[in-house]
């Protein structure tokens, strides 16, 4: 979760007035603050680049109508935040992504405008490779240098333990924000950008030994609206097999099968789910733990599903997919929820529908 003053989470339960900023940052530096009427921030891990966003407004001068305004819109992007005013002379905001400006399309003279982007690592997915590339090292270093590639000011942090990799080639047109993303896996981690424009290297909470984000609670006081639980058998493993196989280097192949190990699991290895396995391969894994750490990491998602929520709150913009969450019901049932995705509305008002990669009961 991005983070917030301790007054801000218990103050979206409260009577409060949402705020919200959009600002159109120009290619040639210019600043410029967007009046809007709506649109939302979209945010979903299971997609390769987890932001999106649309603004619809009035401001008709983000059209681009001569060659000067397409110098400057064309590459643009936008920075939205979502916030609380206090009431007290005090606001606070939250940044919920930097995006690529994709679209500005509308009524040139009266509106409405509607406004489309993607957050920045679609900027890398766009810049694929126009001789084959190489990479070598470590992850973090890797995708560093990946990353920096494409936008060259970028903000990378890395929370992981840096892995060693095997020497790995990409072909001419290969997609580059998708090597990101395998080198990633080969440390059992996962990278994204954050509300603030920031790439982050992680790797995915476990939903059992991460103390929670937010309280989710029915009643009083609370910011439960109203939810659903169900459980899927589509598209879910309860095994990874990751494998590396390195010619290039001379290094023998690896590999490592992650099951499902616990009993009171759906898909329990050794239960009534049977055996259903999915593989992974790189050769950027060089060692048995490097393919453990990615088999690991991929056996959560790939599972996750078996039990899923999906639930209304009441908006919350620090909200990052993968954060934990406890969701008191208001039958008093507690469970503990990943966050999959949700959509953060940039009107006043607006449902916040949360869904889910897995759900714990709660003790």
């Amino acid at each position: 979760m991005y983070p917030v003053t301790d007054r801000f989470l218990p103050r979206l339960a409260e009577s409060h007035r949402p705020i919200t900023e959009v600002l159109l940052i120009t290619t040639d530096g210019r600043v410029v603050p967007l009046d809007h009427t709506g649109g939302s921030v979209s945010v979903d891990r299971g997609q390769s680049i987890r932001r999106t966003c649309t603004v619809t407004g009035c401001d008709t001068s983000v059209i681009p109508l001569t060659p000067a305004d397409e110098l400057t819109t064309y590459g643009a992007r936008l920075r939205i935040s979502r916030g609380v005013d206090y009431g007290d002379g005090t606001q606070e905001l939250v940044p919920i992504g930097v995006f690529r400006l994709d679209e500005a399309s509308g009524d040139p003279s009266q509106g409405p405008v509607t406004l489309t982007g993607r957050a920045i690592e679609c900027i890398i997915a766009d810049d694929k490779f126009t001789v084959p590339y190489t990479a070598v090292g470590t992850v973090v270093n890797a995708i560093m240098a990946l990353v920096r590639r494409s936008i060259p000011d970028a903000d990378v942090v890395s929370t992981i333990t840096d892995t060693a990799i095997g020497t790995r080639t990409w072909d001419v047109e290969a997609d580059a924000w998708a090597a990101v993303q395998e080198l990633a896996a080969a440390a059992g981690a996962e990278c994204f950008t954050t509300g603030d424009g920031t790439f982050v290297i992680s790797v995915l909470p476990d939903i059992l030994s991460t103390d929670p984000a937010w309280s989710v609670a029915a009643g009083e006081g609370g910011v439960y609206v109203r939810g659903s639980r169900g459980m899927s058998g589509a598209a879910v493993y309860n095994a990874v097999l990751a494998r590396g196989d390195n010619a290039a280097s001379g290094g023998a192949p690896v590999q490592f099968l992650a099951r499902d190990t616990d009993p009171g699991s759906p898909t329990y290895w050794s239960g009534p789910f049977g055996h259903r396995p999915m593989f992974y391969s790189s050769s950027t894994l060089t060692t048995a733990g490097a393919c453990q750490a990615a088999a690991t990491v991929k056996l959560r998602a790939a599972r996750a599903p078996n039990a899923s929520g999906d639930f209304s709150t009441l908006p919350n913009p620090a909200l990052e997919a993968g954060d934990v969450l406890r969701v008191i019901h208001p039958d008093g049932l507690k469970e503990l929820h990943q966050v999959a995705s949700f959509a953060i509305p940039l009107d006043v008002g607006g449902d916040f529908p949360i869904a889910t990669i897995s759900a714990k009961e709660d003790a």
